[in-house]
């Protein structure tokens, strides 16, 4: 471990999670724990003259807050900064720099900065290193998202970082998408211009975070990042306490991890199961097809999102390309459906006076499929499918609905081979789609995206989402149904939001004019009434 530079970044990385807001109790049982496992340096947080909405204290690192901790001292302190913040500034870097580092080495408790930059950014973010170094600094650059880089372009970037006086030269598997191999074809590119020490920040995605860590170690990079339990953004980072571990037993040197494995039991362990970060099989498939963890992250904290949701938003994103998160990406909903409100089919020609039987994705289709079959056989309602869902005999499904524009884009092909009709906003869709669906049968049904409104129209609706259950429910309500059943809408585990998500929807429908009333009839957790697809069905209170 002598030969090499672990720094522990679970304060700077982990607070995308809790937004840098770590009790003061946990971060002095936490400098304990990295002084006791042979970690040498902690990056305490990101400094940062940005402040929009509420941050704790390792979003700022300052020297002050600094000064409040009891830091033991083996450990070197480490700040992070964005390299956006030099350059996007209305300042000169130099004076961006002086506010962020007002104390020079000489007096600051911070002993090393770090500057994160993506290859656009790094050369213009390098004359930072000589006014760092000249204040006493320690200077490391931290190039990301290179795994796509070619062995020309990573070079290029070496050598730039040669004609400046960095410390350490770093690079960041930022999409999680890097093999070991790869690696160390990357470490051999960089080395081939650069000479001084090579650090790498490793992503888990795909499960490779340590190995990755391990395999640039045996290339020769001696700086290694980790977090405390791989508390990172999206699926989050090689995890400190194997880091330790496996570099303890290589030198063959005893470490002391009980006192970070207290902390890992008392506090983040609990943390993890509230936050959720960690891999998966949606940021594998993230790391797989080079897409920003982001995504992933946002979709899975939002309650809007089902399972099918995030499979669909990821296959887009395959094609379309997601290195670069984008929020407006991610709520498309809001700009996707560009034309004026309009629809030229209106669903009174089919529905008025029927009775509307909408298939869910919920496993209560599957379960109870002789049944609903049985029940349409006989009772001949309209029935409708969400998206995709094929659980019961396609003869007996007389359209299909989609309307979320991700799943759009995500299903279109598949939409082309059903035999049924698709009830979409058709004329209204992007040129692309229009074209995957060329030669499929759509009913034009206008939508239109407003917060907390739902209305019902001849051909179109006013929803306050784009799902497709608001986009169902809107459809029944125009065309006059005499009532709408649900099946497979089985709702999620009663502690999940989601459930609470469809509950508000499901209340702002009632609460509209001309809603239509709804029956579960396999089992719910939402909050509507129910009755078995296995009994007479009436209507109840």
């Amino acid at each position: 471990m002598s030969a090499c530079t672990v720094i522990d970044c679970t304060l700077r990385d982990g607070g995308y999670y809790n937004s840098w807001d770590f009790p003061a109790a946990v971060v002095d049982d936490y400098l304990k724990a990295m002084a006791a496992a042979g970690v040498k340096v902690v990056e305490l947080g990101l400094r940062s003259l940005n402040n929009s909405g509420f941050k704790g204290a390792s979003a700022y690192t300052t020297d002050h807050y600094i000064r409040s901790l009891e830091v033991p001292g083996s450990l070197s302190v480490a700040v992070m900064i964005n390299a956006v913040e030099l350059l996007a500034s209305d300042l000169p870097m130099e004076e961006v720099l002086s506010r962020l580092f007002p104390e020079s080495a000489a007096t600051s408790p911070v002993e090393l900065v770090r500057i994160a930059c993506h290859v656009h950014e790094f050369e213009q973010s390098l004359p930072a290193s000589a006014w760092l170094k000249e204040r006493g600094f320690q200077v490391g650059f931290n190039l990301m998202q290179i795994a796509d880089r070619n062995q020309q372009e990573i070079e290029t970037l070496a050598a730039a970082a040669a004609e400046w006086p960095l410390d350490v030269l770093y690079f960041a598997d930022s999409m999680g998408s890097m093999s070991p191999d790869q690696v160390a074809q990357v470490v051999g590119w960089l080395r081939s211009r650069w000479k001084g020490p090579l650090g790498i920040h490793t992503h888990d995605n795909m499960g490779f975070a340590l190995q990755n860590t391990l395999r640039a170690l045996d290339e020769g990079v001696t700086w290694l990042d980790a977090t405390v339990t791989g508390m990172g953004r999206g699926p989050g980072n090689a995890k400190t306490e194997y880091l330790v571990i496996e570099l303890s037993e290589r030198c063959g040197q005893s470490t002391n991890i009980v006192p970070l494995m207290s902390i890992i039991n008392r506090y983040f362990r609990p943390l993890q199961h509230e936050c959720g970060w960690g891999t998966n099989a949606y940021y594998y498939l993230a790391g797989k097809y080079g897409i920003h963890p982001t995504y992933i992250q946002e979709m899975l904290g939002d309650s809007r999102y089902g399972e099918e949701d995030v499979l669909a938003v990821i296959e887009h994103l395959r094609i379309e390309g997601g290195k670069k998160f984008s929020s407006r990406t991610l709520n498309s909903a809001r700009f996707f459906y560009q034309s004026p409100t309009q629809g030229n089919w209106a669903p009174a020609q089919v529905l008025a006076g029927r009775e509307v039987l909408l298939l869910g994705t919920g496993p209560g289709v599957e379960k109870h499929r002789a049944a609903i079959e049985a029940y349409i056989r006989g009772y001949k309602p309209f029935v409708m499918a969400l998206n995709t869902q094929a659980k019961i005999a396609p003869e007996l499904i007389d359209a299909r609905l989609a309307c979320h524009p991700l799943r759009l884009l995500a299903d279109c092909e598949q939409h082309a081979t059903l035999p049924q009709p698709l009830i979409t906003p058709a004329g209204m869709l992007p040129q692309e789609v229009r074209q995957a669906l060329e030669g499929k049968e759509l009913l034009d049904f206008g939508i239109e995206v407003r917060d907390g409104q739902f209305e019902f129209h001849e051909g179109f609706c006013v929803l306050p989402t784009a799902l497709v259950i608001a986009y169902a429910l809107a459809i029944s309500a125009s065309g006059g149904a005499s009532r709408i059943l649900l099946a497979g809408f089985d709702g999620y585990q009663a502690d999940d939001p989601r459930n609470a998500e469809m509950n508000k929807l499901l209340a702002l429908y009632r609460r509209s004019v001309g809603a239509v009333d709804i029956l579960a009839i396999t089992p719910s957790r939402y909050d509507v009434p129910a009755a078995s697809v296995y009994g007479k069905l009436e209507v109840t209170p």
